[in-house]
């Protein structure tokens, strides 16, 4: 289900935020445990709502994705146009989790690019300079623009990169990523904030996360997430330029058929 919708260096936006962010620029120091402690205990505010906890119990059944892809047989069709693809994973996992997807899409034709930072484990002024490198270096080896997917967390890296170097990206695609509404509708916001030590509502990345990127923007989402609110995830008008409906996990944007797919056909559309 498709819903359509009228539609400078790298690291050079990144000290302008880091004098007010805590521990995560080099203005900043590292937050203590009790710090971080304090971030995870913040309630949400009461007209905030995150999936609810039996989406989030389904969420589990990623344990038998390996029985189930050795029985998967995803038609895969040559690309007409291959393109240069990189894949940004969501937070605390690592590109490893994305290497099924990536496969798919180098049998269409695809030159898929990790995102060459290992772990996800949130924004920081000196992660995201190397991230801009990483994209700008893509962009001027083979000579066109990328198409940056990004799954959950990734899909906010995604998105601020396209703002800062459209020059260098052709589109973006995100899958469940919470860029819409309150930062809190999700259930994974109080160990983010444990583990980055900052705020989500403060990250050291970006002051708009809803503002779209200069560039096509499709929002991959699921009423079956159950990590990621379904409205965060989706957007609103003029926050992105289609959202499309799938029906998987939140997990399971990274691997299921029907993701793969989705992306496939964006792929195409560029």
């Amino acid at each position: 289900m498709t819903e359509q919708v009228p539609g400078s260096q790298a690291g050079s936006h990144a000290s302008d935020l880091a004098s007010d962010r805590t521990g995560n620029g080099p203005a900043g120091t590292q937050p203590s445990f009790a710090q971080r402690l304090a971030l995870a205990r913040e309630q949400a505010p009461e007209d905030v709502r995150s999936p609810p906890i039996l989406r989030l119990l389904a969420e589990a059944q990623v344990v038998i994705e390996p029985l189930r892809r050795l029985r998967r047989k995803i038609d895969i069709q040559p690309a007409l146009q291959p393109r240069k693809v990189m894949l940004l994973p969501g937070f605390a996992t690592h590109p490893v989790r994305m290497r099924y997807m990536a496969r798919q899409l180098e049998r269409a034709g695809h030159k898929v690019k990790r995102w060459g930072l290992g772990f996800n484990f949130g924004p920081t002024v000196e992660n995201f300079a190397i991230l801009e490198e990483r994209l700008l270096d893509l962009h001027g080896r083979y000579g066109e623009p990328v198409v940056l997917v990004g799954w959950s967390l990734g899909g906010l890296f995604a998105r601020e990169l396209a703002k800062r170097h459209p020059q260098a990206v052709s589109k973006v695609v995100t899958m469940g990523s919470p860029f819409s509404g309150s930062p809190r509708a999700n259930n994974a916001w109080r160990i983010y904030q444990f583990v980055t030590g900052h705020s989500v509502e403060k990250p050291p990345i970006s002051d708009d996360i809803a503002g779209k990127p200069p560039v096509p923007t499709v929002a991959l989402w699921s009423a079956r997430d159950g990590i990621v609110s379904p409205r965060s995830s989706c957007g609103r008008h003029g926050e992105r330029d289609r959202a499309v409906a799938l029906r998987c996990t939140h997990i399971g944007f990274a691997y299921s058929e029907e993701s793969i797919l989705a992306v496939l056909r964006e792929l195409e559309e560029v």
